[in-house]
């Protein structure tokens, strides 16, 4: 059986390379371009040292990526880049999945008032799936274009989605608490990512609005109404990988089973774990993982329920969320080249 032919649009970033970690295992998917047109000629293992052995692939310009042979193409780009390529590659029949926001974002204004952009194929984001496996499995299976989610969104909608799909919290005054590791920021050099600049130091940022917060409500009033409303904090913590959002809500039936309500919910999922009442999970557990683990607490007043969610943000919150849809849709075991377990100490 032949391998399906997978291209990776800006390989040089941290999710770029995650991509290139996962499929080294996918048992039957096959990297066989990967573009870069500052690393062009260079074979991906001298870059990433830790895939030697691994692969073979050569970094290419866009142009020489021959990327409309490919099966599939992922694009690990900054905003603005998929929405110009995507099209091209949809007509040739190459299906499209993008990290990026470009394809997150239905609403056309939302999408340019916080990414300072007009949309280059506005009929390819109509068509275009939000990538959470957990809501959209069956839809995703069958798209030409996937906007992979964010990874704030992905652990602040795995954590309240039960509760609002249920019915059971005031879908007004959502509070999502939200930590993340330094590799968020992406690998290009910044002063405010540099080691000496976030060491023994803790801040939060993007207080009057995040860009991920039209994303994370766009997903919370498709499972709960028009009506919902969030607070979204992030801060910068000084680890390099991880995401541990602590969400809060008002319960509006205070006798629910809360346990039961998460258990139920994701049964099945292969990459969402409940953990056992009283637990708290750690962001460590899934360090190089694809899972999103969760605890689900009672405040003491009886009245909030508490949800810690945690994810890697590069995995789950990334590049192994884009190859579980990546596996959906090519018909794949969802957990291939994903079920390796998080990497302690």
């Amino acid at each position: 059986m032949s391998k399906i032919k997978v291209g990776i649009v800006g390989g040089t970033g941290y999710t770029g390379a995650e991509l290139l970690r996962l499929f080294a295992a996918h048992p039957q998917a096959e990297v066989v371009a990967l573009t870069s047109r500052k690393e062009a000629g260079l074979r991906a293992d001298r870059l990433f040292p830790n895939l030697r052995g691994y692969t073979d692939v050569v970094f290419a310009t866009p142009d020489e990526a021959r990327l409309d042979e490919c099966d599939a193409v992922f694009f690990a780009t900054p905003h603005g880049t998929a929405m110009q390529m995507a099209p091209a590659l949809v007509e040739k029949g190459v299906r499209v999945i993008d990290l990026s926001a470009d394809f997150r974002l239905k609403d056309l204004a939302e999408f340019k008032r916080w990414y300072g952009l007009d949309h280059a194929c506005p009929n390819l984001l109509e068509e275009a799936v939000y990538g959470l496996p957990e809501v959209n499995r069956f839809e995703i299976a069958k798209a030409r274009v996937i906007g992979n989610p964010g990874c704030y969104p992905t652990a602040t909608q795995l954590g309240f989605i039960p509760l609002l799909e249920a019915g059971v919290i005031d879908p007004v005054g959502l509070i999502a608490d939200c930590k993340s590791g330094v590799s968020g920021a992406g690998r290009e050099a910044k002063v405010g990512s540099l080691f000496c600049e976030t060491a023994d130091s803790f801040k939060a940022y993007g207080v009057p609005g995040h860009r991920h917060l039209p994303e994370i409500e766009q997903g919370l009033r498709l499972a709960g109404g028009p009506e919902v409303s969030l607070t979204f904090v992030p801060h910068l913590t000084p680890m390099i990988r991880g995401i541990h959002a602590t969400l809060y809500a008002r319960l509006t039936r205070p006798e629910v089973d809360l346990q039961n309500l998460f258990e139920q919910r994701y049964s099945g999922e292969p990459f969402v774990d409940v953990m056992p009442a009283g637990e708290h999970p750690e962001t460590r557990s899934v360090r190089g993982n694809n899972q999103c683990r969760i605890a689900v607490h009672r405040a003491p007043d009886g009245k909030t329920v508490i949800v810690l969610s945690v994810i890697d943000n590069l995995v789950k919150g990334a590049a192994g969320q884009a190859v579980q849809c990546f596996n959906l849709m090519f018909d794949q075991p969802e957990t291939a080249g994903l079920d390796s377990p998080g990497l302690l100490p």
